[in-house]
């Protein structure tokens, strides 16, 4: 090696040979190695996710809403229309029904109008009677009763997982209303 000549094939000087450059096959061996050990690292994650599945924890739609005499005849209760989404109707003869308080057009959250013996929705207009079934606005259908049962020590128990629904002819099911 000592023989060759120091300068280039052209006459100039040999470029320098940096330890620091790396070959081409340096640069395809590592993205070779990290695209294994992305591979590797992705396959553990989805592992561990399959071992710990997302739980959703919803509360229990079942709830106790207090005595029948806590509900003054032909009225309309909104106690548990915040936290329940739910409205007691207690009818002047004393029988109960629960009422689903999710507009039917698009599932907003209708008021009770005391003075106009109506629920309106304030997003697009509809309008329902106290019994629930819608008169006027773009709902194409009424409001959903829901269970209404008398327990054990004598409260009223609504079950939101029940519903009954007045077009398929629901509302003359058992628990759709309590007579008391």
């Amino acid at each position: 090696m000592a023989d060759r000549d120091p300068k280039g094939a052209h006459g100039g000087e040999a470029p320098a040979l940096d330890a620091t450059l790396w070959s081409r096959r340096d640069i395809f061996s590592l993205a070779g190695w990290a695209g294994f050990f992305g591979v590797l690292g992705a396959s553990a994650l989805a592992f561990t996710r399959f071992m710990f599945p997302r739980v959703l924890f919803e509360p229990s739609p079942t709830f106790r809403a207090g005595t029948p005499d806590e509900y003054p005849a032909g009225a309309v209760s909104e106690r548990w229309k915040k936290d329940e989404r739910v409205w007691v109707v207690r009818q002047d003869d004393g029988t109960f029904y629960a009422l689903l308080a999710i507009c039917t057009h698009l599932g907003c959250t209708p008021n009770w109008f005391q003075a106009e013996d109506k629920f309106k929705c304030p997003c697009h207009g509809s309008g329902f009677k106290r019994s629930g079934i819608n008169f006027e606005g773009p709902a194409p259908r009424p409001l959903e009763r829901v269970k209404i049962t008398l327990s054990d020590d004598g409260q009223l128990v609504v079950d939101k997982s029940a519903k009954f629904r007045y077009e398929l002819g629901e509302w003359d099911k058992p628990g759709a209303r309590l007579k008391v």
